[in-house]
């Protein structure tokens, strides 16, 4: 015979932001944001541990700490109404389009039983009889007290650093017309919002909801528990030989086990002098009994050292039980979750209970605010110490609000989340500074890494310069319609450091770089510059800028500067009887003449386009083919200080990013490595961050610069696989300043990367304090446009050139090639 759930419901009410029960039970609920999984170290977890420990201490007697973590499958939305998003952004959407992932919440729900409330059994249960409210549910005083406790309960939880509790308020806990509350979700096992559809639950045939088929797993006999319990368990996944990957206790039982699950956790505190007292006649009724039966004494022995340390190391006797829900529309999958279940609890060395009788009255239990009604006889009695070791502590990754940031894959499902590792940990106050150190050896995605990066701050209104060798940043710099500086035969390198465009001034920095310049194409490295060279210099510049504005007809460039000082600048020298001791005119005219239409290296400093540097957005040198040159290079190392300096001094409140690939290496032996340090210790003060890529660990050993001024001023460290140096590690552990735990982390990249998906991992540090690995997984668009093999680059080329030099186009042409192929 069916009966109405509203008959039958043990919640009387939802007041003063508390669930009332029919049996006059009060409940409090909170919303729990747990740490990311794969985050905390041995000793985090130790501290979480303890942390629950002593805040259920602070509970009063007969209350019920229910526990309950929805998993729930689910899958990533993509966001297409923004008209601004790039192309690649949207191929980016598209790809992520419904990737599978698992969705967690948790919720806390503090209950108080009135004192003299009826031990619920498998017998005896709100389900099958309804009582009057207790006259102490009726009283004010009481309810204070319990909401004394609770508010030391979460501030204690709080405290530990490691978990945020929100409480839910009235509104939320009750159902409204388009919305679900917290009991109506768990009556319905729909967390979704999505679905108004009201459900039959019917316990006839096993225990189903609607058309949902459900299976309950219980840990409710101490014979099926482990034998040994802690905070935390190694993940051999992501072990290595050198270090051991933690997870927690019961993570196999939360976000690893991929399916629709609610993992329920009851921690009963009664009268501990009670628990005690029948302990003790217990334990004499079996020292009676322990001559007739070998289990006796075994059961005897057993009592007396849990009284012993219940009574030795004031320990807190508890109640507790745990089950795990799960369901599947499917009924043909249950037999699949049950082989799921049993191997997430044979990971923790526990034996799956699978429930049928008594699944009415636990799913019962379950329901928000109806954990005082859980069948005590399913219950096992252990201490809170071994009691919390089965808490479920993580949840999985959380996006990031900020505006700014990159997106980066979730590292069990690849679901996009977004990353800030630039404004977030600044407000957080975990770092200092904004600059970022990329060490990664050859094929281990680091450029794939750093193109995705670049582009994302990019498209995010940064102003990018690029310093590379190897033509990294090529197909991205065409997709953004960038300058891209480099050198071949047909095609020499052009700047010209003369012009001046529209928002840029001759102001002190421009005169000093174009000083700077002109001295270092004059005298040699060992050659020092007279004052009066140097005043000179610095008049024929101021004259020659008042000369261009007299003359508007005439172009800036070095062709012209260097007429002006041939034609004009040498009569002012003249009229002011400067010696040539002081300033040799006609020495620097042949000295700079190369430079000069005709001369050798005429097209160096005349450059007719790409002239606005200042404005540009997206600037690469491409230093590959000259960084050898002893005349090209030294002159584009000035012109790239100098475009940089110039946009870090100007753009106010504009975000500026330089990213200085292997060529670091190169641009250390002229003279660069001052000009670095500087960059690292003061671009922090214009909203700016500077990033060096790396290759090599002895690059970091072999080189001052680096091993000082850009690690000891980089909080934000980023390293890819690492497995080929495990076994030297530790001397780069030291160098970065990495602590045990990143190492773990480190060395787990790529250990057990999902062979179905293409992707690599990253290790991310931020200020030695936030430390995850998340994937770098892209859509083929993005795959195509960040390419550094030369046979794909050469393809792209081709499908460009049909398009008439649309790379956009080029881009999709090839992708769809290579899909239909696949």
């Amino acid at each position: 015979m069916e009966k109405l759930l509203d008959e039958l419901l043990p919640i009387m009410d939802v007041q003063h932001d508390c669930i009332l029960s029919k049996m006059g039970d009060v409940t409090v609920v909170f919303k729990a944001d747990l740490p990311e999984i794969f985050t905390l170290s041995d000793q985090e977890y130790e501290a979480f541990h303890q942390g629950w420990v002593k805040a259920i201490k602070v509970l009063p007697k007969y209350s019920v700490l229910h526990k309950q973590d929805w998993f729930l499958d689910s899958s990533y939305r993509p966001d297409f109404t923004k008209d601004d998003t790039s192309f690649l952004s949207r191929s980016s959407e598209r790809f992520f389009n419904e990737r599978p992932y698992l969705a967690h919440s948790c919720y806390i729900m503090l209950t108080k039983k009135p004192e003299n409330r009826k031990t619920a059994t498998s017998l005896f249960s709100s389900l099958l009889k309804r009582s009057i409210v207790p006259e102490e549910t009726l009283k004010p005083q009481p309810l204070q007290d319990f909401l004394g406790s609770t508010g030391q309960f979460k501030r204690i939880i709080e405290d530990s650093g490691f978990v945020k509790l929100t409480r839910l308020t009235e509104n939320e806990l009750r159902s409204h017309s388009r919305r679900l509350g917290l009991i109506e979700q768990y009556c319905y096992l729909s967390e979704k919002n999505d679905s108004f559809l009201i459900n039959d639950i019917s316990f006839d045939q096993g225990l189903q909801v609607g058309d949902k088929h459900c299976q309950l797993y219980t840990l409710a006999d101490a014979q099926d528990l482990p034998s040994l319990c802690g905070s935390r368990i190694n993940y051999d996944k992501y072990s290595t030989d050198k270090t051991k990957f933690s997870v927690g206790f019961a993570s196999t039982l939360g976000q690893l086990l991929s399916c629709n699950h609610i993992y329920n956790q009851y921690i009963f505190i009664e009268d501990a002098q009670k628990t005690i007292q029948k302990l003790e006649s217990k334990r004499l009724r079996l020292q009676s009994l322990s001559a007739y039966s070998r289990e006796n004494m075994i059961a005897r022995d057993a009592t007396n050292d849990f009284l012993n340390e219940a009574i030795g190391q004031q320990r807190l006797p508890v109640k507790a039980h745990f089950n795990v829900l799960v369901w599947t529309n499917n009924k043909e999958v249950l037999k699949d979750l049950k082989n799921k279940v049993s191997s997430a609890l044979a990971q923790m060395d526990a034996v799956a209970k699978q429930e049928t009788v008594g699944a009415p009255q636990i799913f019962w239990a379950g329901i928000p605010g109806n954990a005082a009604d859980f069948p005590m006889n399913d219950t096992f009695d252990t201490f809170a110490e071994q009691a919390t070791c089965f808490l479920n502590l993580e949840t999985g990754y959380r996006t990031s609000l900020s505006p700014v940031g990159i997106r980066m894959g979730d590292r069990l499902t690849g679901k996009p989340v977004h990353v800030d590792i630039s404004d977030e940990p600044m407000t957080m106050g975990i770092c200092t500074n904004r600059n970022k150190f990329i060490l990664g050896p050859s094929g281990s995605g680091k450029s794939f890494f750093t193109n995705h990066m670049v582009r994302s701050y990019y498209e995010q209104g940064t102003h990018v310069v690029l310093v590379d060798v190897g033509h990294s940043y090529k197909g991205l710099c065409d997709m953004v319609r960038g300058y891209y500086f480099t050198y071949s035969e047909k095609n020499p390198i052009r700047f010209n450091p003369f012009f001046i465009g529209a928002g840029d001034s001759l102001d002190t920095e421009k005169k000093e770089s174009i000083k700077t310049l002109l001295l270092a194409l004059w005298k040699k490295d060992d050659e020092n510059f007279k004052r009066s060279e140097y005043v000179a210099l610095s008049n024929a510049i101021s004259g020659y800028y008042d000369h261009l504005g007299r003359n508007a007809t005439v172009f800036a460039g070095f062709d012209s500067f260097y007429e002006f000082l041939r034609d004009e600048y040498t009569k002012v020298l003249t009229g002011d009887r400067v010696k040539e001791k002081d300033f040799d005119i006609d020495n620097f005219l042949y000295v700079l003449r190369p430079y000069y239409k005709g001369g050798e290296f005429d097209y160096l400093l005349n450059a007719t386009e790409n002239l606005n540097l200042l404005q540009e957005r997206f600037i690469v040198f491409e230093l590959d083919e000259i960084k050898e040159h002893p005349i090209l290079f030294p002159v584009v190392t000035i012109i790239i200080m100098e475009v940089f300096i110039n946009k870090m001094r100007k753009l106010k409140g504009i975000r500026k990013m330089i990213l200085i690939e292997e060529a670091w290496k190169a641009l250390m032996k002229e003279g660069f490595a001052e000009y670095i340090k500087y960059l690292f210790k003061t671009v922090r003060k214009f909203f700016g961050e500077a990033i060096v890529v790396t290759q090599e660990v002895e690059d970091i050993i072999s080189s001052p610069v680096v091993k000082q001024a850009i690690i000891n001023n980089s909080d934000c460290k980023i390293l890819l696989d690492q497995s080929k140096y495990q076994n030297k590690f530790d001397q780069i552990q030291e160098l970065l300043g990495l602590t045990d735990k990143e190492k773990a982390l480190v060395l787990s990249v790529n250990k057990a990367n999902d062979p179905t998906k293409k992707y690599k991992e990253v290790f991310i540090s931020l200020g030695g304090m936030l430390s995850r690995v998340y994937r770098t997984e892209v859509s083929l668009e993005e795959y195509i446009a960040y390419t550094t093999e030369q046979t794909e680059k050469v393809k792209l080329m081709e499908y460009t050139a049909q398009f008439g030099g649309d790379i956009q186009k080029g881009i999709m042409a090839m992708a769809e090639a290579v899909r239909s192929k696949t």
